[in-house]
C-alpha cells in the first residue's frame, strides 16, 4: 500500500531513549587510567636513569609498558 502512514511505533522502529546517568564509569575510573599511566612512565624514566635499584633492569620496562598499556586498555572502555 503506497502512501498510507504508518507511525513508527507500529513497524518497530522506535529506538528508546536511554536514561541520562546510564553507563558511566564511576569516579575513580578516570584517576586509575591516569594513575597507571603516569606509573608506566615514571617507573621507564626512573629505569634509564638508574634511580632504581638493580639499575637498569629489563623488569622495569617490562613493568611500566604493562602499567601504560593496561592504562590504555581501561581508557577504551571509559564512559
Amino acid at each position: 500500500m503506497v502512501g498510507r502512514y504508518v507511525d513508527p511505533e507500529a513497524r518497530g522502529r522506535v529506538t528508546r531513549r536511554r536514561p541520562v546517568n546510564a553507563d558511566h564509569s564511576p569516579p575513580w575510573f578516570g584517576w586509575l587510567l591516569i594513575d597507571l599511566m603516569v606509573f608506566g612512565v615514571m617507573v621507564i624514566t626512573l629505569n634509564y636513569l638508574q634511580v632504581l635499584p638493580d639499575s637498569a633492569s629489563s623488569w622495569y620496562l617490562a613493568l611500566g609498558l604493562v602499567s601504560m598499556f593496561s592504562g590504555f586498555y581501561l581508557a577504551t572502555l571509559y564512559k
